[in-house]
């Protein structure tokens, strides 16, 4: 697939109380919705269950021709020949994991201010995941991001932002004029009653 992506509807999975199928039905359904890009996020979880989930959906991936990318684990995103890994301030430092995976692949670093937006784009990182930009139960850590704050963080790179966060398909409007390239979700659309419209929305919307 290369290094082409589209980062502008960016789905970050939860399989919190779903069953199998349900997960990978939302997950299909929000492709066909319009979601550009997915990684797959497993806080609590063994290694051969995240590989067993990996290799599912890597596949389903594939069949649309849509970018995996694996949340802090290198290992499972070699294992499964994923299309990317996304880091975060406490794991392995992105200039270790571009070594690693090498250039044809896409490698995502979260940053919460500009001093780390920065070091991720020196790391080489692709695109810099900034939030949370709204509040949200989805990440561990709720410091909020403010509007001017996450504009002041794409002016200091030249790489693309994505932002994260409690977005959903109301509040994702007010994202328009921060120059980010994309939004990152979870619940508005793993949540969802219909992630296929709700991606669709999300998408128009932004």
């Amino acid at each position: 697939m290369g290094k082409k992506f589209d980062l502008k509807t960016y789905l970050v999975t939860n399989r919190d109380n779903k069953t199998e199928q349900e997960f990978f039905n939302i997950i299909e359904q929000s492709i066909l919705g319009g979601v550009s890009i997915i990684q797959l996020r497993e806080k609590a979880t063994n290694s051969k269950e995240f590989y067993d989930i990996a290799i599912k959906l890597k596949k389903l991936c594939d069949e649309y021709n849509i970018p995996l990318i694996i949340n802090d684990r290198l290992d499972i995103a070699i294992a499964v020949n994923a299309n990317g890994v996304h880091v975060g301030d406490e794991d392995i430092p992105g200039n270790i994991v571009r070594n690693i995976i090498g250039y044809d692949k896409i490698l995502g670093i979260s940053a919460s201010n500009i001093d780390d937006a920065v070091v991720a784009e020196e790391n080489c990182a692709d695109y810099i995941g900034v939030g949370a930009v709204f509040p949200t139960k989805s990440k561990d850590t709720n410091n909020e991001i403010s509007i001017e704050q996450l504009k002041n963080i794409v002016e200091s790179v030249n790489i693309p932002v994505v932002a994260i966060g409690g977005i959903n398909e109301y509040n994702i409007s007010l994202l328009k004029n921060t120059g980010i390239k994309g939004v990152a979700v979870i619940s508005a659309i793993m949540g969802s009653d219909n992630p296929k419209k709700t991606s669709e929305n999300l998408r128009n919307n932004f």
